[in-house]
């Protein structure tokens, strides 16, 4: 998707609405870039399945709490600079919807296993994935160590009923 008529250097689509956002639409699983978060909106043969607003506002939040967690003001002014936030030290996240409330994702350092956890869903049974998963519960996955969702996303969440309801006390 870069555009040489018109500079625009990134793999993500240019004129998505996502990209006011700051979220990186891209085509695939592999964006060239190191976005913190992109969607993947899959080959151009399968059908799209794009986030409704609400979805859209989860995964703003979502990239607002990893860059308050992870960044001082200095680094939050470097990402600012850019259309989407960049950084190649970060395991950034895509995100995928097969279908309504059936989300999958991806993070930018494996190199092995499933392209997307949950799978596509033809694929669910051979492979004994998950799902479906909600976009909140592939969200508190991404979070969880071992068997513990983390505290500093608990937190989040709970200051943000708004955008993720509240709180649940199952963490599936």
């Amino acid at each position: 998707m870069p555009d040489l008529d018109t500079g625009w250097p990134y793999d993500a689509d240019q004129h998505d609405p996502l990209t006011k956002l700051r979220i990186a639409v891209v085509g695939h699983a592999w964006p060239r870039w190191n976005y913190i978060v992109a969607f993947d909106t899959g080959r151009l043969d399968e059908e799209l399945t794009r986030p409704t607003d609400q979805e859209a506002a989860m995964i703003v939040s979502f990239l607002e709490e990893y860059i308050g967690h992870w960044y001082n003001e200095t680094w939050k002014d470097k990402l600012r600079q850019r259309p989407f936030d960049i950084d190649g030290g970060a395991n950034g996240v895509t995100f995928r919807k097969w279908g309504d409330n059936d989300w999958g994702y991806r993070r930018r350092t494996w190199t092995m296993g499933p392209t997307y956890v949950p799978t596509h869903p033809r694929t669910r049974s051979i492979e004994k994935s998950p799902g479906p998963l909600t976009l909140l519960q592939v969200m508190d996955r991404i979070h969880t160590m071992v068997d513990e969702v983390s505290p500093h996303w608990l937190e989040w969440k709970a200051t943000h009923p708004e955008i993720f309801g509240e709180a649940p006390d199952d963490h599936t």
